[in-house]
């Protein structure tokens, strides 16, 4: 029986189902990918295999392809958060794990383009941890 997995953005308008399983998990420093999230990397995982189907909220999707690349990012227009792509042409699923709502235990396989990584995405791992708001 295949992995059912749901998800949805910040604001709960757009809601979704994967169902099958994601081939990598991968940590993105790419230009590209810190632009999208704002932040070090993108947490992405991807299939060839897994179904998405939009339960709520497709008509609030907005999809946006770089001009001359393959980097594509869907987001919700109404809270901006992003959610999954789909690349028709290579038949290709993006999730960013972020906007699962269910449990994952496919851990990242690797961080890939560090050569692009942000000059202070150096040594993350050894700054405080800290659960709530920094007093």
């Amino acid at each position: 029986m295949a992995k059912v997995y749901n998800g949805s953005c910040l604001c709960g308008d757009v809601r979704y189902k994967i169902e099958g399983e994601f081939e990598s998990f991968y940590l993105c420093h790419c230009n590209y990918c810190r632009k999208d999230t704002g932040s070090a990397h993108a947490a992405n995982l991807f299939s060839t295999t897994a179904k998405l189907d939009w339960t709520s909220g497709q008509d609030k999707i907005k999809t946006f392809t770089l001009p001359a690349t393959r980097h594509t990012k869907s987001f919700c227009l109404n809270c901006g958060s992003p959610v999954p792509s789909v690349n028709m042409n290579e038949n290709f699923l993006t999730v960013p794990a972020g906007c699962l709502d269910s449990k994952l235990s496919l851990r990242p396989k690797a961080h890939i383009f560090v050569s692009s990584r942000a000059d202070w995405d150096e040594d993350l791992e050894t700054l405080p941890k800290i659960d709530g708001i920094p007093s």
